[in-house]
C-alpha cells in the first residue's frame, strides 16, 4: 500500500453483540475533508486515539490497544468503544495493507460541538522508516512534566493515565529536546521519579533486572512494553515495575525507549551523560518486535 486507508465508524454501545458490524463501518477517502468544522477533536483536541504497529499486514497487540482505548475513554468520560466493533474495523483496515510496516491509527473524538457524540474513526497508512534510530539509538535529555506522582489522584481531571489527543505538550517537549541537542526527552516529576518518555515507555536494565516506571502517576501502560516483558521473562530475566529516582538513570547498566511504530530505541546519553548500549539484545528486542504478536 503506497497511500492512506480510512473508515468512518457509526459507534454502537459496548455492550451490543453482533456477528457483522459492517454496516457501521464507512471508507471514505483518506485524502478528502471528512470532518466538520465543529469537530472537537480538532477545535479542542477532546478524544482519545491509539497507534498500532502493523507489519507485513499483521496489526500487532491489538486486544491491549484496544483495552487501553476503553480506558482512556472511561477516564475522558467518552462512550465506551465496542471492542468487537472496533477489532472489526482494525481487521479491514489492515486487510488494505502489504507487506513492510504500517501504522493503524484509532480515534474517537467528543465528536461535534453541540451535536451527536462521539466522531469515531480508523485511519491505516505506511509507517516511517526507524530502521537507522534502531540501530543508532537515541540521545534523551530529561524534563520536568510539572507533577509529582500524586497528581493524578488529587486531581484526575487532568486526565494524566489516558492517551488523548491532546498531545501538544508532548509535541513541546520534543522539540525542546531537539533544541538541547538531543533525540528525545524523558519527562519527570516533580519530586524528582522517572515517568516517560512523550511518546514512549521507558525501559531500564541494572544486571538482570529490566524495570521500568510504574503505571501510575499519570503514567501509560505501554503495550510494546508489556511485550517486550514478555519477551525478557521468557529468557528467564527477572522484570519489574517501580518508583525510579531520576539519580538512578545514569546508573542503568542499559535503557530503551520502546513504542509500538519506533519499536525498540537504546538510549546512548542522558543529559549529556553517555550510557553503556547492548547493541545485541536490542537488535533481539527488535527481531522479536517485528515478529507476529496478538
Amino acid at each position: 500500500m503506497t497511500g492512506r486507508f480510512a473508515l468512518i465508524i457509526d459507534s454502537v454501545p459496548a455492550e451490543e453483540q453482533r456477528s457483522d458490524y459492517a454496516d457501521t463501518l464507512t471508507q471514505v477517502d483518506a485524502a478528502a475533508p471528512a470532518l466538520s468544522v465543529g469537530e472537537l477533536s480538532t477545535q479542542r483536541g477532546d478524544g482519545v486515539f491509539e497507534s498500532i504497529g502493523v507489519v507485513d499486514g499483521h496489526a500487532q497487540e491489538v486486544v491491549p490497544h484496544l483495552e487501553r482505548l476503553a480506558h482512556s475513554a472511561r477516564l475522558c468520560d467518552l462512550p465506551v468503544p465496542n471492542l468487537a466493533q472496533w477489532r472489526q474495523a482494525i481487521d479491514r483496515a489492515a486487510a488494505q495493507l502489504g507487506a513492510g510496516e504500517s501504522v493503524i491509527k484509532l480515534i474517537l473524538s467528543r465528536g461535534v460541538e453541540h451535536g451527536p457524540t462521539p466522531t469515531a474513526w480508523v485511519t491505516a497508512a505506511p509507517a516511517a522508516d526507524f530502521s537507522a534510530v534502531r540501530e543508532t539509538g537515541v540521545r534523551v535529555v530529561t524534563l520536568d512534566r510539572g507533577y509529582d506522582l500524586g497528581a493524578v489522584e488529587r486531581a484526575p481531571w487532568l486526565l494524566l493515565g489516558a492517551k488523548t489527543l491532546s498531545y501538544a505538550v508532548n509535541m513541546a517537549a520534543l522539540r525542546e529536546a531537539h533544541r538541547r541537542g538531543a533525540d528525545d526527552a524523558i519527562f519527570l516529576s516533580s519530586d524528582g521519579f522517572v515517568l516517560e518518555a512523550p511518546t514512549a515507555s521507558l525501559i531500564l536494565r541494572f544486571g538482570d533486572r529490566f524495570v521500568t516506571p510504574a503505571p501510575n502517576g499519570g503514567i501509560l501502560h505501554g503495550t510494546t512494553q508489556l511485550s517486550v516483558y514478555d519477551h525478557l521473562a521468557a529468557q528467564g530475566f527477572d522484570v519489574g515495575y517501580d518508583r525510579i529516582p531520576a539519580t538512578d538513570l545514569p546508573q542503568a547498566d542499559a535503557a530503551w525507549l520502546v513504542s509500538s511504530v519506533r519499536l525498540a530505541a537504546a538510549i546512548t546519553a542522558v543529559d549529556d551523560v553517555s550510557l553503556p548500549v547492548d547493541a545485541a539484545l536490542t537488535a533481539d528486542l527488535n527481531r522479536y518486535l517485528l515478529s507476529p504478536r496478538d
